[in-house]
């Protein structure tokens, strides 16, 4: 096995511990459309996720290979600048969980890297194209491409079954989007617990355990794939809440056709080796889904704050981790000093957590998000239904008021 300093062991055990937000962080994007419609019973649903998980962490190591040798010039990183990086990821993984907002933990990580990279060794340490054509690019497409796969299967499906709504149809489509539910998860084994593997190889090579170039050593692989299925396990109950019932209402059919559409979309990009956000993919599909319904809509409300931390996440990471570098170059005390920080902020997040507690028993509990302007407005213009009865219906415009009636002339006095 590989030579550890003591700054490299921490540096793989708070890797790990990003892995292990990132599995609980994105439990929802493979589980949340089949635990609202009630296809599997949510404790269910998270553990068939995380085995999956768990299989996927093997089948490839193509984004592992991005992240470790081609985002950033690896000749020129320390083990604590990885440290600081995963310390911008994990504190933004925890803070959108916290609001339950399905942001991307990817794209936190790489945005973690490239701030504490800058910090260290400049902005020429930073290979700019890969950035753009694998990881800029990517997020702007896979949620358009998934969403719009979505809105299609979900139309093509409603079209040719028609409006048929019996037992077997309905169980025929909560078979198909368990199967596809487990896809999603096999999918997200391979690309986000590769993001890990890459992150440990990376600090391997910067650390001189390994040499320059190496793919992930067998135990990292395994290791990875462990902490992803055990966050997994362990559930991202907010988060499955504002994907299966605050963003929008998905019938079986509907389900299956927005995990069918992300899964292809994620496998593909790890075949390619694009470091893609699965959040990104999963949420572009659920709202596609959610618009391929006649009469189906989406909470614009909540998808617009998920717009907003998605754009947010990468510069809030880097900076957090250009800030977390800064002080780790101040020498072991510094480094020491930021991971002080980052267990006590975490500790914090996990107290405030506390004061509403969300779980397996309550996550699909009605929410209070409102329907927004869009959806008031489609109703407010919705004929009534065909043959509806129409003595229950009341005028709009009040009756004119009676005329009083003429005074009496005043008595006649004598």
């Amino acid at each position: 096995m590989e030579s550890f300093s003591l700054i490299l062991a921490i540096v793989v055990v708070t890797a790990l511990a990003f892995d292990f937000t990132n599995g609980f962080h994105d439990t929802a994007n493979a589980m949340a459309t089949t635990i609202s419609t009630g296809a599997l019973k949510p404790k269910i649903a998270v553990t068939m996720s995380a085995v999956l998980n768990l299989v996927g962490a093997f089948l490839s190591v193509e984004v592992a290979n991005t992240i470790s040798k081609g985002l950033v010039d690896e000749s020129g990183i320390r083990p604590e600048v990885i440290f600081a990086a995963l310390v911008g990821a994990i504190l933004w993984n925890l803070l959108t969980w916290l609001v339950g907002l399905p942001s991307s933990s990817s794209h936190a990580l790489m945005g973690g890297l490239v701030g504490a990279t800058i910090a260290s060794a400049g902005f020429g340490a930073v290979h700019g194209d890969v950035l753009v054509t694998k990881v800029l690019l990517p997020a702007v497409a896979a949620p358009i491409v998934a969403g719009l796969a979505s809105l299609l299967a979900t139309r093509f499906s409603y079209g040719i079954g028609g409006t048929a709504d019996g037992e077997a149809t309905r169980k025929g489509y909560r078979a198909g989007q368990i199967a596809s539910a487990g896809l999603v998860s096999l999918a997200h084994g391979t690309n986000d617990a590769q993001k890990t593997m890459g992150i440990i190889t990376l600090a391997l090579i910067a650390g001189g355990a390994i040499a320059p170039g190496s793919n992930p050593p067998t135990w990292v692989i395994l290791s990875a794939g462990l902490a992803i299925a055990l966050g997994t396990y362990i559930g991202g109950w907010r988060i499955i809440r504002t994907m299966g019932k605050g963003l929008t209402d998905l019938e079986p059919r509907q389900g299956f056709a927005a995990q069918t559409s992300a899964a292809t979309a994620i496998l593909a990009s790890s075949h390619l080796g694009f470091s893609l956000s699965t959040t990104h993919v999963v949420s572009g599909s659920v709202m596609g889904a959610g618009l391929g319904r006649k009469g189906g809509v989406v909470r614009w409300s909540t998808a617009t704050r998920m717009f907003i931390a998605w754009g947010l996440t990468l510069p809030a990471a880097a900076l957090v981790g250009a800030g977390a570098e800064a002080v780790t170059d101040l020498g072991d005390w510094g480094t020491a000093a930021v991971a002080v920080f980052l267990v006590a902020a975490s500790a914090a997040i996990w107290k405030i957590s506390r004061r509403e507690v969300v779980d397996h028993t309550n996550v699909m509990a009605d929410t209070d998000e409102p329907a927004g302007v869009v959806t008031t407005a489609i109703a407010a213009v919705t004929p009534p239904p065909v043959g509806a009865v129409t003595e229950d219906l009341t005028a709009t415009i009040p009756a004119p008021a009676a005329e009083p009636a003429p005074a009496a002339p005043p008595a006649a006095t004598v």
